[in-house]
Parts: structure tokens; C-alpha cells; sequence
């Protein structure tokens, strides 16, 4: 997979996607991150994006010339992958449904907001949709940028040392994950809940439903609406393993 994020600040970008997962991934040939600076695309020596909005108010607003300008450049070239998304707190809700239907792509594309916002016409001219990360005012796009990249890579087959893992992780089946123990067994006088340590393979995978329907229930109660409520099984589930002390 290709993902091409366009940015005033790259390197942020592809310092962080040469670390962890993202820097396994690349190494194994399952991604490629690509990171452009929208400066590219300016036409001053000043590498000028930016200008006051028409109708007044605060901060400056990127300038659609010199942001399309660099789209376009890049697209030129005839690697980048579409859609582009803009991220945006007003655009569609970034999911793991969403990350699963993106992982699914051969590839796609980024672009990073900064001061204000961007001009209208660069969202109607060179971009394919809005993506939000949640509801909250970042200074750029560059942290939610890392985060889709990111909630994406770990679904590419080869991008994690568990295949397993990507599969067990919270919202991958409508629920939060279950709590995880390691060693020691007690710590502080807090005990690892004895089914974990009893070999009893098909009791654990019990335990962790159970705590994981407990856990979404008590925490986000809207995922279980979601999935129409608990089913007769999973009340029987919840009474025949009580909540530990530990959780």
C-alpha cells in the first residue's frame, strides 16, 4: 500500500512513519509512506501557502494555488494513489470499520491542514472526501494524519508480527478489548485473575468475552445498542464470570 501525505510539515511525517510499526511495515514491503511539502507549490521565494480570509476574522487560511499546485505535481509523477482525504473536525468519523475499508485500498492520500483551515476550493477541486479523528481542534493535520496512517497499517497483511493481533484489538468485533495481564502474578496485592494461569484454554476465551462485553457495557454503553443489545448467551456469560477484583 501507498499513502501520500501532503504537508507543511514532512517531517514529522516520515520521522514517525520510519519507527515501530510503521518503520516494520515499510521494511517488509507492506507500505510506503510518502510525505510532500506543500511548499512545493508556491511561486514566491518565500515559499508563500497561506493569506488572510476574505470577510476578515483571525489567522490565515491556506491559499488554494500553491496547495493544489503541489497536488497536482504529485499526481503528475502517476504514483499517488486517490482519494485524498483533507482532514477535518467536519468530515466523516474516522472508524476501525473505516481503517478495515481503507486497508482494502491499494492506496490513498492525505492532506494536512494547518492555521485556520484551508480554502473551500481546494476540498471541491482536489480532494475526494473529508476525514475527522474526532471532535477536537488539533493546530494540524499532521497528528491525525499519523493516526489514520497508523490505525491502517496494522491491517496490511505482514505489517504485524501477530497476525493475531490486529483481530483482538478493541472494535474489531463491536467491543473493548479485555484487560491484559503479564508477570508477575501479583503485584502490590493485585492478582492476575486466577482462570489466566489455568491452562484452560477455552475458559480464557470465555473470561476475555465476558470482561470485554463488561468492559463496553460499563464504558461505552452506545457499541452494545449498537449491536442490538446482549444476547441471552452473553447475560449468561457476564453471570457465570463475575467481575474480578483486578478489573
Amino acid at each position: 500500500m501507498r499513502i501520500d501525505v501532503f504537508t507543511l510539515f514532512p517531517e514529522i511525517i516520515t520521522s514517525y512513519a520510519e519507527l515501530s510499526i510503521l518503520g516494520r511495515a515499510q521494511q517488509a514491503g507492506a507500505l510506503k509512506v510518502h510525505a510532500h511539502d506543500l511548499r512545493e507549490g508556491a511561486t514566491d521565494s518565500r515559499g508563500t501557502v497561506d493569506d488572510a480570509p476574505f470577510g476578515g476574522g483571525a489567522g490565515m487560511v491556506l491559499m488554494p494555488e500553491p496547495v493544489c499546485s503541489a497536488i497536482e505535481k504529485v499526481e503528475a509523477e502517476g504514483e499517488m494513489h486517490r482519494p485524498l482525504f483533507f482532514l477535518s473536525p467536519g468530515g466523516r468519523a474516522f472508524t476501525q470499520n473505516v481503517a478495515r475499508e481503507m486497508a482494502e485500498l491499494p492506496g490513498f492520500s492525505l492532506l494536512c491542514g494547518r492555521y485556520e483551515g484551508a480554502d473551500q476550493r481546494i476540498i471541491d477541486l482536489s480532494c475526494d472526501g473529508e476525514l475527522s479523528i474526532g471532535d477536537v481542534v488539533l493546530a494540524g493535520g499532521e497528528l491525525a494524519a499519523l493516526v489514520i496512517v497508523e490505525s491502517v497499517a496494522r491491517l496490511l497483511p505482514g505489517a504485524l508480527g501477530n497476525s493475531e493481533s490486529s483481530e483482538e484489538e478493541s472494535f474489531s468485533d463491536g467491543l473493548l478489548e479485555y484487560p491484559q495481564y503479564t508477570r508477575p502474578a501479583s503485584f502490590r496485592g493485585h492478582e492476575v485473575p486466577p482462570v489466566l494461569r489455568s491452562g484452560n484454554h477455552g475458559e480464557v476465551e470465555r473470561w476475555r468475552l465476558a470482561e470485554s462485553l463488561r468492559r463496553t457495557l460499563e464504558r461505552r454503553p452506545d457499541l452494545i445498542a449498537a449491536r442490538g443489545g446482549l444476547s441471552e448467551a452473553e447475560r449468561e456469560l457476564l453471570t457465570a464470570y463475575p467481575p474480578s477484583e483486578s478489573t
